[in-house]
């Protein structure tokens, strides 16, 4: 009777710490409801998401960002506490006292206290508008601070540091990043990778600091502070951030007598225990074998370690791979193993392609048959394979390099996902493996979010999600199972299915969508469903994109109705139908090129591209062009470009046609509609085919009795000849199987797939297309005509639409708390016209800070 009441007693586990790895522990303890599970948190709130902490500047709200709530706590009977920050251990008695006297007994201890920021001791580091980066409080701080200033510094050049410098520049800031050694990501990045990634981020408007030591910070004269560096120069900036590295929370450990590692960190063994059988240490606090891990997929091994042992496992923590891949403001880094080169025997295969900023290097030993490391700058397509080399010793091909160059034969070598053995692992946060994969599958799971859900992988910084799909339609293949469409793990849809819900219910916003149909975990969509979803909505209704439930969904270039370029400045490019414009009007755009110094140039659309316009300039450029009677031609979306054209039978001794007239009609009737991927026409008036017709998504040829209509060509990296689809057709056969097939092409293509690869994936091809459009097989002809007729009666301008609009324009200027302008952007002149200037030409270059500081370079920043 007395060993039955004893055992009916939970064990108390006080866990001290609610980041993700605490909370990851808490989750994987509470599986098991033997246990009174109390959770002590210093923070105001519950555990959240610091991978993805800098969305909180991109409109991500903290219960955006909340891993948990109270109400998940409570139903898993774990209890916790707000605000309750542990400043005594008592070991003999196993008790924990808080700094508001609150007191917890255990019988085991966790502590996850995390790290904090490292802030270098700088005189005048304690200065106001000089913060860290690591809390949702700081992020606050950091909004206010930005509010008042125009120009940020980050000082710390690795992974926190670029991240901590994309947030600034979300905010709108001048940004600047600081960094005491020769290169950015130097522990991850070899040198020639980190010169590549500077440069890519000094394009988009960081300006980058290397070798700089700060002596102090004292007060700016033209901002809120200075930063004079060792070798005399000195930087002037409203807001410093310091994201030099973090350091173990280890306080707790030092004040009540457990192990510490000579430079810090609580000392655990393979248990994740300290030197006290009953505390155990995870996560940025712990020291290891002396090291400390300072990503969260170590950390939540770690958990999964110390939960397993406490519940009578055997399970080990033995170290972690601390590979990473991510995007850094939009520029692919990828570093695997031994990245430097420091194996003893070492080789390495190095592919560099600089016009396109991409860098890729692989590492193997003195046999050539093992993968060592890889750096991936610019492009990091082939990561996820390099990995699993990497990761599971699989012998690599005859011709190493093979992997990294690139193929147009499409005789790369591949590594399937059968290749790979079932240890290895393929979410590294969560340290799942392809077996525990397979045994979800076998356990019922019919589909990644089931998988997901079984595993949880996927679930941390999400890098993995290709492979996990990968593995996991592979496993389901194999099975017989019918392999998931999904469009991503927001919606248990394809694109297909979600424009068809959209037209069906007459959805008219994203957050409608997500809500009625999204997944019940998750209503925040992604960079793959978001995009989508907006441009099926513009299809579908044809609203303005940028009003306010639209405005999320788009991309840079759709925000601001142009295309960003590599300097930041953007182009603007007017509609000119059929290549045709009258004279005023090209005197009005040689008046604005004139005005404003825009490098002016002849597309190979027929029309004319205006380079170098600052964002406030925009505004201004737009007014007078519609003014003129011109507006948008477009060339920032997905949708409709050029139709482009000869001058036909009105002026060509050859032209058996019209083809001007054709064109210009074609190109007013489809202007605006919005589509999976961009659009071009051309329309040849004889079959001398001047206009290039075959190579374009929708061509048309002239013929003594009527029109030849080619489909789903394009040019590019892998040009394709259209297809022939009908031929001798009248004006109004033509237009109207145009509409059907461009509508059709917008039901059903992928995202982002233009017309040559959705005909060629479509089962019977071309002959089932005509049947389709044609002979109205589906019988859908009649509402693709109907659709198409709504979308061409809804056309609007964005441009005249967004002038009209004061509201619309604030979004118009450099810095979202100012209206001033940046004048440093820099470009020379080349054949009379102005070009970005190089890095080499650029003021700032050749000019000591201390003595021009005005002449700092910089661009416009945008969000």
């Amino acid at each position: 009777m007395k060993s039955q009441t004893s055992t009916s007693i939970k064990q108390k586990i006080v866990v001290v710490g609610n980041g993700m790895v605490g909370h990851h522990f808490v989750e994987q303890l509470s599986k098991n409801d033997t246990f009174n599970i109390t959770v002590l948190s210093a923070e105001s709130r519950l555990a959240y998401d610091r991978v993805h902490l800098s969305e909180y500047f991109g409109g991500k709200t903290a219960d955006d960002l909340a891993l948990t709530t109270p109400e998940n706590y409570l139903a898993l009977g774990v209890n916790f506490k707000l605000d309750a920050k542990v400043s005594q251990i008592d070991k003999d008695a196993k008790v924990v006292t808080t700094e508001n006297g609150d007191t917890y007994a255990y019988d085991k201890l966790v502590l996850a206290t995390g790290s904090y920021p490292f802030v270098p001791p700088i005189p005048g580091n304690e200065r106001e508008h000089c913060l860290v980066y690591r809390t949702i409080d700081d992020l606050d701080a950091i909004q206010a601070s930005a509010n008042k200033g125009k120009v940020g510094v980050v000082v710390g050049g690795g992974l926190l540091g670029l991240e901590a410098a994309n947030a600034l520049k979300q905010l709108g800031l001048e940004t600047h990043v600081v960094e005491f050694a020769p290169q950015l990501m130097g522990v991850q990045l070899d040198k020639s990778g980190g010169q590549l990634l500077r440069s890519m981020i000094e394009e988009l408007g960081v300006t980058v600091h290397t070798e700089k030591a700060t002596n102090i910070i004292t007060d700016g004269q033209s901002s809120v502070h200075r930063m004079e560096f060792a070798d005399g120069s000195y930087l002037e900036t409203d807001l410093i951030l310091f994201s030099a590295g973090i350091r173990p929370f280890d306080n707790l450990a030092r004040e009540f007598d457990l192990a510490i590692g000579e430079r810090g960190g609580i000392v655990v063994d393979n248990f994740c225990k300290t030197s006290d059988d009953n505390i155990y240490a995870i996560g940025e606090c712990a020291l290891w074998n002396n090291f400390i891990y300072g990503l969260v997929a170590p950390g939540y091994n770690m958990a999964k370690t110390a939960a397993s042992h406490i519940t009578g496992g055997e399970l080990q923590f033995t170290g972690a791979d601390m590979s990473t891949k991510l995007k850094l403001m939009g520029v692919e880094v990828g570093s695997i193993g031994d990245a430097h080169a420091k194996t003893a025997g070492a080789q390495c295969y190095i592919y560099e392609n600089q016009p396109d900023n991409i860098y890729k290097k692989i590492v193997v030993s003195q046999d050539g048959k093992t993968l060592l490391g890889a750096v991936l700058v610019g492009d990091t397509s082939e990561y996820d394979s390099l990995l699993q080399y990497a990761l599971n010793g699989i012998e690599l091909p005859k011709s190493p390099d093979a992997l990294i160059l690139p193929s147009s034969s499409g005789e790369k070598p591949t590594l399937g996902v059968d290749a790979l053995p079932d240890s290895a692992t393929i979410c590294s946060c969560l340290n799942v493996t392809k077996g525990d994969i397979i045994a979800a599958i076998n356990c019922g799971a019919v589909d990644v979010g089931e998988v997901k859900s079984a595993t949880k992988a996927s679930t941390g910084c999400g890098g993995c999600t290709a492979l996990l799909k990968n593995v996991t339609d592979n496993e389901l293949a194999k099975r017989g199972v019918e392999v998931s469409t999904d469009i991503c793990q927001h919606f248990a849809y394809s694109r297909t299915e979600l424009f068809h819900i959209v037209k069906a219910e007459k959805i008219k916003s994203f957050t409608d969508l997500i809500n009625k149909h999204g997944n019940e975990h998750s209503k925040l969509g992604c960079e793959i469903c978001k995009p989508a979803v907006g441009s099926i909505l513009s299809s579908v209704w044809n609203d303005y994109i940028l009003q306010n439930d639209h405005l999320p969904l788009q991309d840079t270039n759709d925000t601001y109705l142009g295309n960003m370029q590599k300097d930041g400045t953007y182009s603007v490019v007017p509609r000119m139908p059929g290549g045709e414009i009258t004279p005023d009007k090209l005197i009005v755009i040689g008046e604005i090129a004139k005005e404003y110094n825009l490098y002016t140039k002849i597309t190979g659309g027929q029309r004319i591209d205006l380079f170098g316009a600052r964002i406030d300039q925009l505004p201004a450029i737009w007014e007078r062009l519609i003014a003129a009677g011109m507006e948008t031609g477009h060339a920032y979306g997905k949708s409709l470009r050029t139709v482009k054209s000869c001058v036909g039978s009105t002026w060509c001794r050859y032209g058996v046609q019209d083809s001007m007239t054709m064109a210009i009609f074609l190109e007013n009737r489809y202007k605006g509609l919005r589509s999976p991927h961009k659009i071009k026409f051309a329309v040849s008036g004889c079959t001398r085919e001047c206009a290039e017709a075959q190579s374009k998504d929708i061509g048309i040829i002239a013929t003594e009795n009527g029109w030849n209509l080619y489909v789903s060509g394009n040019g590019g990296m892998k040009p394709r000849h259209g297809d022939l689809f009908a031929t001798d057709l009248d004006d109004e056969t033509l237009v109207k199987y145009i509409d059907r097939y461009l509508m059709f092409y917008v039901r059903t293509a992928d995202r982002l797939q233009r017309t040559s690869v959705w005909l060629e994936g479509l089962e019977g091809g071309l002959e089932y297309m005509k049947s389709v459009v044609i002979d109205d097989h589906l019988q859908v002809c009649n509402e693709l005509e109907k659709q198409m007729a709504d979308v061409i009666a809804t056309y609007q301008c964005e441009w005249k639409t967004t002038i009209e609009s004061p509201e619309q324009l604030k979004r118009f200027r450099q810095f979202v708390n100012s209206t001033a302008v940046d004048e440093n952007i820099e470009f020379v002149t080349e054949r009379e016209q102005i070009r970005p200037a190089r890095d080499t030409e650029k003021t700032y270059q050749a000019v000591n800070y201390s003595n021009a500081n005005t002449h700092i370079h910089s661009i416009e920043v945008t969000s």
